[in-house]
This record gives structure tokens, sequence and C-alpha cells, in this order.
């Protein structure tokens, strides 16, 4: 998912009440919520890097309790020389658990989408991917906009008018629990559009593979990709219509075998993206 989702999705966590369990906590579960993307440094060098290590280690099991021990660090080395104000105490059991939630909250959001994460690196490289929701995903956005936005501002209007001020608690498990629900419709969404895809021939040809990836709008409207022996067939299929076939956007027929196509997928570029792409096509 992109970094304000990752973000926002810190705050809501926070202000569930981790917030008032120690100093620092919000900022540790929103730092641990976006060190994953640590791994974009691997870009500086040049695509094919990118590619290899995006998503890798730091995407992991291991990655995301080694970073949040990191951080921990960090954020309790820093607390305890920072003169502290009247309130809070540094708390460094709840510090911990907020940098593991901040690291597994991001891992968990990049599962749900078509890139996908390989959790058990360096043991192994095998992707996992949910495939419900768009990388930036407006409908989510908004739903953690306005679970965290609306309590703020009645906060504000009780601080104007002297009433009693009401927390943000609410407005944030009420943001996580529309997440979750989001994302419970869209993967039923998603399992009737691949029943739908399955259910069809291509070219008088029965899918071998297929997936179907998320709309940045409508959690019915699906992007199918399925491929044949012979091709990769585009299609956009609504997961509320069944009745009809789904409209192809594109055909894209495979290329035949030939020594030039072998030695191109040995090289390393080669490998990386027959490693990172599901359904890889040559032309």
């Amino acid at each position: 998912m992109d970094n304000l989702t990752h973000t926002l999705t810190a705050v809501a966590i926070s202000q569930t009440g981790l917030n008032r369990k120690a100093r620092f906590a919000t900022l540790t579960v929103i730092l641990g919520a976006n060190a994953p993307d640590i791994d974009i440094v691997a870009g500086l060098k040049d695509g094919t890097t990118y590619l290899k290590y995006h998503r890798g280690i730091t995407h992991s099991l291991v990655g995301i309790i080694v970073m949040a021990v990191i951080l921990w660090g960090v954020m309790s080395w820093v607390g305890k020389r920072v003169r502290p104000k009247p309130g809070l105490p540094l708390n460094d059991r709840w510090l911990l658990l907020a940098a593991f939630l901040g690291t597994s909250s991001h891992l968990l959001l990049d599962f749900t989408n078509a890139y996908g994460v390989r959790p058990f690196l360096p043991f192994s490289g095998r992707w996992y991917a949910w495939d419900i929701m768009y990388v930036v995903d407006p409908l989510l956005l908004a739903l953690l906009f306005v679970g965290l936005s609306v309590p703020w501002l009645l906060r504000l209007v009780s601080e104007e008018v002297g009433a009693r001020q009401p927390t943000l608690a609410r407005g944030a498990v009420f943001a996580l629990c529309a997440m979750v629900a989001l994302w419970g419709l869209r993967d039923f969404s998603h399992r009737r559009a691949l029943s739908i895809l399955d259910s069809r021939t291509y070219s008088d040809q029965n899918p071998v593979q297929l997936g179907a990836f998320p709309s940045p709008g409508n959690p019915f409207n699906w992007t199918g990709v399925v491929e044949t022996e012979t091709a990769f067939h585009v299609v956009r299929v609504n997961a509320m219509d069944s009745d009809n076939p789904p409209d192809i956007l594109q055909i894209f027929h495979k290329p035949e075998a030939s020594p030039a196509l072998d030695a191109a997928l040995k090289t390393i570029t080669g490998r990386t993206l027959m490693d990172f792409t599901r359904f890889p096509w040559a032309h």
C-alpha cells in the first residue's frame, strides 16, 4: 500500500489507546508502519536491483521483528535522553508493542494488494498476495480520514463551547473496523470474480492460470488475467454480473520457444523478472 495509508493506519492503531500507555508510542507506530519501505534504496542502483529486493527481507516475518526491535531500541534510547514533561512515562514494554504493531501492520496491508509479500524470506522466496486491494485505494483512504478526522473536529468544537471533549478512540476503532469490513467485502467480490473467470473458455481454451485484480474505485469491478495454453487474456469482469461473459480487453499470444528467449531468461534481469512477475509475457 501507499505510505499515506500505512501512516493513517498507524495513527488509528495508536489512537485506540496505545498513545495513552507510553510516551513516543504514536511516533513509534508511525515509524514502524513505514520502516519496511526502506528497501526503496535498492532502486538507487538500477531497476533490476529494485525488483530483486522490492518487498524482500524487510517485508518478511524476520524483517519486521528485527526492525521492530531496532526501532524500539532507538526510541527507548531517545526517550531516556529527552527531558520528560509531566504525564506519560517511557514504558519499554508498551513501546516495544507499538514497534511490533507498526511493522506488522505494514506487512499485513501489503499482503492485501496484488504485489504481495515474501513473508518467509530468507528461508523461502515464495510470494503471497491476497489481491483484494488497489495499491492506492481511495475508498480505504476515505474511511481512514473520516474515522480519524470527525472525532478531531468534534473535539475542536467541544473545546470552543466548553463541553466535555470526546476521545479519538471511537473514531480510530471505527476506521480499523471499517478497514476489516472493506477487506471482507472485497474478498467476497474477489472470489466471485475468480469463479466467473474460471467458468468460461477463452478462444476455445480452458484457463491454465488466472487472477483478478482490483480497480481503485468500485469494489465489484476487477481486471482479470487468464492464461491459456497459447495466450494471456486481459478481461474486465463485474463480480455481481455472472450472466454476461467478461469483456475481452487485450489478448497477448505466447511466443514460440527460441534460443534468444532462453538466453534472455538466463540473465540476471530475466531471472529477476520471472521471479517478480506472475504472468510473464515476452514479445
